[in-house]
């Protein structure tokens, strides 16, 4: 069982995995995170397509009105990531997905479940023989590219998920 936020949304979908991800997990998230995806569905980017992606399916996730997330306004967590941390307080779910890396150190404290970015998912994929090695770090590639995480704390821990190289050259 995993608990999703909005950048684990986008970031799982930007790296084509919505399918999978829906038929092998129990994915969890609050409505805070889906009125995020529906906000961001208005726009005309690649997030918006994802997000509506994610929308579509909405009826294969487990969404769960958690109330106000007030309590965890730190100024570096969202409403969305608030709800999440709430969320993850109520059930029992392995992991709490993050990309937010501001808010992920606050999320640890405050969540009673491992805190985690979304690259350990392809990583899961890849133990559990959904994904091949090669397969992953090229969704890992177009992750880091689409999200422009070069050279950020994100991409070191991503990078270091599949060994601490990169699949490809950057000079």
């Amino acid at each position: 069982m995993l608990i999703l936020d909005t950048s684990a949304f986008i970031s799982l979908g930007i790296c084509d995995c919505v399918e999978i991800l829906l038929n092998e997990f129990d994915l969890h998230t609050s409505g805070a995170v889906m009125d995020e995806l529906e906000e961001l569905s208005g726009y005309d980017d690649l997030e918006a397509d994802v997000a509506e992606r994610w929308l579509e399916r909405k009826d294969q996730l487990n969404v769960h009105q958690v109330g106000e997330a007030g309590e965890f306004d730190h100024g570096k967590i969202d409403r969305g990531e608030g709800s999440c941390a709430v969320l993850a307080r109520k059930i029992d779910a392995e992991f709490l997905i993050t990309d937010d890396v501001r808010a992920l150190p606050l999320l640890k404290n405050i969540a009673s479940t491992e805190v985690v970015i979304s690259p350990i998912v392809l990583k899961a994929l890849v133990k559990r023989g959904l994904l091949g090695d090669d397969e992953a770090k090229e969704k890992l590639e177009k992750l880091i590219e689409k999200r422009d995480w070069f050279e950020t704390p994100i991409y070191e821990r991503s990078l270091g998920l599949f060994g601490g190289g990169s699949t490809e050259d950057r000079s």
